[in-house]
């Protein structure tokens, strides 16, 4: 038989703990944390624990998600560090074989390249992705000038000389010099 839930969203979207989880909903929020903190080796010692786990909050907290998305892309890059971490750790173990120590270093290494597509995510959430531009065909015409390269200003309106360009590319025929053109316009 179907469940049905009743929500009072004044109550369950105040928003107090968004600056954690990135939502208004606090038990998202705290689902979210939950889950980062749970990602934790456990030491055994109360006192180390409880620290570790604030430590974690305070990482989501500098890492300020702005939302839900956010907020689980960060708690998964807090569970892909600590797993990498972890791998490492253990391959450092005296007692370690190589063929263990080689296992956790492959793992630590397949775990840093996932922490690290996770942070492009992140970062193309938020708008700072590079973006790239990719040229496929150029046409210079009889008289016509190009050059493919990055174009530097000097002050206001100003172009470097070309000769200040090394990565700009030179005609054969100095008639024709290329002229700088600016990328990603």
């Amino acid at each position: 038989m179907p469940k049905t839930l009743l929500l009072d969203l004044h109550k369950v979207l105040r928003g107090a703990l968004k600056p954690i989880g990135g939502s208004k909903a606090d038990d998202w929020n705290e689902i979210v944390a939950s889950q980062a903190i749970s990602t934790l080796w456990k030491s055994g010692d109360l006192a180390t624990d409880v620290k570790r786990e604030e430590g974690v909050l305070v990482g989501m907290l500098c890492m300020k998600p702005q939302d839900e998305f956010e907020g689980m892309l960060m708690a998964q890059m807090i569970g892909t560090h600590n797993a990498a971490m972890e791998c490492h750790r253990r391959a450092m173990l005296p007692e370690q074989p190589f063929v263990g120590r080689s296992e956790a270093l492959t793992q630590a290494n397949k775990l840093s390249r996932t922490f690290a597509t996770l942070l492009e995510a992140l970062n193309r959430h938020r708008g700072k992705g590079q973006q790239k531009v990719t040229v496929e065909h150029v046409h210079v015409h009889a008289g016509g000038q190009a050059v493919v390269g990055v174009v530097e200003t000097q002050g206001p309106g100003g172009l470097k000389k070309l000769e200040e360009q090394p990565h700009a590319v030179r005609s054969e025929n100095p008639e024709r010099e290329a002229l700088p053109v600016a990328r990603d316009a």
